[in-house]
């Protein structure tokens, strides 16, 4: 008897240990668990951190390629826009294009004329000038769009047609097209920093005056030569053949032209930039 009672009381601490064991056990896992919710509390703290940096550093990487792009020199297609009504804004005083004009009616006189030699999809602006000093012109702008100079007593004095007009505008086009402006008015110092970037260097304004004097020199005093003058009538002849209508008042525009630059010293120097009318009409007469 007594010894069934001494076992009883062993069998009792030992599940009294092992209860408390338990207890400690639990209490290990929850100091464990807390540690684990603090580990996982930081990472998505520092996981925060680094996606603010990460935004931070593209903020600014944008910033700073916004004012690089400030020096960024235009491309060869978006500079002559730019050079060209530059031009325009320099010679305003000569070219008096900002004078009230009347309507002549020749954007839809030209657009007919475009259409029907088969030209579609190109945009132009026709600026009248009471000047002259110059005679008509097309400068080098956007893709796809030509800018045409036009005088006003030029046309006035010859008393030519919308039809007449539209066919001198389209000779222009032809001239413009072949590419001869550019290829004269373009310089080596241009040309070396189109589409580069300058940030932290000296930019050379004289390159852009060189430019600028050549706009001058073509459309003032030296203008085109025979050869390019040669290919121009012949593209003409090549596309207006076919019409009677557009072919003899080709015809009658380049012998009013003719006549007055032989009668009006006022035009004498209409056949040093457009060489010369009394030749372009021996080009166009059969053999």
């Amino acid at each position: 008897m007594k010894s069934i009672i001494i076992l009883s009381l062993f069998f009792m601490c030992l599940s009294g240990l092992s209860a408390e064991k338990s207890k400690e056990e639990k209490e290990s896992e929850l100091v464990d668990f807390s540690k684990i919710k603090d580990v996982i509390k930081s990472d998505g703290l520092e996981e925060a951190a680094r996606k603010k940096s990460l935004i931070a550093l593209e903020k600014k990487k944008k910033r700073l390629e916004k004012d690089k792009s400030r020096y960024n020199f235009p491309s060869e297609e978006d500079f002559w826009p730019f050079i060209s009504e530059y031009w325009l804004v320099k010679n305003a005083s000569i070219l008096k294009w900002n004078v009230k004009k009347p309507d002549y009616g020749l954007d839809k006189s030209l657009e007919q004329l475009l259409q029907s030699v088969g030209v579609f999809e190109v945009k132009f602006r026709i600026l009248l000038v009471d000047s002259p000093n110059i005679f008509h012109f097309s400068l080098p702008y956007k893709k796809n769009e030509v800018l045409f100079l036009l005088s006003i007593p030029f046309i006035r004095t010859m008393d030519l047609t919308k039809l007449e007009i539209s066919l001198l505008l389209f000779e222009d086009y032809i001239r413009i097209k072949q590419g001869f402006f550019e290829e004269m008015a373009m310089t080596k110092e241009v040309k070396s920093i189109l589409s580069s970037n300058f940030q932290g260097k000296k930019f050379d304004k004289s390159s852009l005056k060189g430019i600028l004097e050549r706009y001058d020199q073509i459309i003032l005093t030296e203008g085109f030569n025979f050869k390019q003058q040669f290919s121009v009538t012949k593209e003409m002849e090549k596309v207006l053949k076919n019409n009677l209508k557009f072919w003899n008042s080709y015809f009658s525009l380049l012998k009013k032209i003719d006549n007055l630059v032989k009668g009006n010293t006022l035009y004498e120097q209409y056949i040093k930039i457009f060489p010369s009318p009394e030749l372009q009409l021996n080009w166009l007469s059969p053999k």
